[in-house]
């Protein structure tokens, strides 16, 4: 089965809420899927609620959250949250949750940064939480970093059995978690470093998305046909030069402008060619959920007009 395109909008800046409402329509009308808010500790707004402004705003945008630090939030109080959100936008909530990995969020809010493994053992007791929450009826678990008593999470959400569920990782240990229990795994360069600099260049590379995808394949098994692929594009231009503007913003992935043009978090040309370009990355990696920036909007929406739903 050939999965159709979609494609989502990233915007975190803190706006007045008529201006906030209006970059959600304008996405919608655009043909947009979903308006995605991020979760980190910068001038940026709170993702659940700034989603639940633009739910009042909109009639079917998405409302994704790219990603919620898990450590941020108790599974409890996160289950109850979102469900309150999918349940007053008529069931539009993707639950976007990563094991956390900006390094100022950690230092500036005292939260320890505890090893990777550690985090990525705690989102996947969070997630086993979450499901368990958003199913009928009371529930204990015992883990190493959670303990839960008798909850019976409420309210009852929309969507069921739950709002899709969105992983995303860059290494082996995080896209296995994420093939094995999300709806949607997000491919994402390797934020290990905990800020996106020159380093991450390595692993967005076309030859480490390969190795991704085998490693999301080998998790997911007879699940994998189910799973929606999403990328977060971090450079996107439409240009008649895209081998002059790569020389430019190349080295700040570390890497050169051949291997940068290849790159699934890279897309920059033509309208033509940028159509040409995505057709190509579902080919190869059956990625089809496309994330762009919000600076990106209005110039993407032919390719957006051309794509969505094919």
């Amino acid at each position: 089965m050939v999965r159709s395109f979609r494609f989502s909008v990233q915007a975190s800046a803190p706006r007045l809420a008529a201006e906030w409402r209006e970059l959600g329509r304008r996405a919608e009308d655009l043909g947009y899927s979903a308006l995605s808010v991020s979760d980190h500790l910068d001038a940026e707004m709170a993702p659940l609620i700034a989603l639940a402004v633009t739910a009042e705003a909109t009639r079917d945008l998405r409302l994704t959250t790219l990603v919620l630090g898990n450590d941020f939030r108790h599974p409890l109080f996160l289950a109850k949250q979102a469900a309150t959100l999918d349940l007053l936008s008529d069931g539009r909530l993707e639950l976007g949750l990563g094991a956390g990995w900006k390094t100022t969020d950690y230092d500036q809010s005292g939260i320890p940064l505890d090893r990777p493994s550690v985090r990525i053992e705690r989102l996947a007791e969070s997630v086993e939480i979450l499901k368990r929450c958003f199913a009928e009826g009371p529930f204990d678990f015992d883990g190493e970093h959670y303990t839960v008593r008798g909850h019976d999470g409420q309210p009852t959400c929309v969507q069921s059995p739950h709002p899709p569920l969105l992983l995303a990782g860059g290494g082996r240990k995080m896209l296995t978690l994420a093939a094995s229990v999300a709806d949607i795994v997000g491919v994402n360069a390797n934020m290990a470093a905990g800020v996106i600099d020159q380093r991450a260049g390595a692993s967005a590379t076309v030859e480490a998305t390969d190795e991704k995808l085998g490693w999301i394949r080998d998790a997911a098994g007879d699940r994998f046909a189910d799973i929606e692929l999403q990328t977060r594009v971090h450079m996107s231009q439409i240009t008649d030069d895209p081998e002059g503007l790569a020389e430019l913003m190349a080295p700040a992935l570390g890497l050169d402008a051949e291997a940068a043009l290849a790159s699934p978090h890279v897309l920059i040309g033509s309208v033509g060619q940028c159509v040409e370009t995505l057709l190509a990355w579902r080919e190869r990696w059956g990625l089809t959920y496309i994330g762009l920036n919000e600076d990106s909007m209005v110039e993407f929406a032919p390719v957006v007009e051309a794509l969505a739903g094919v």
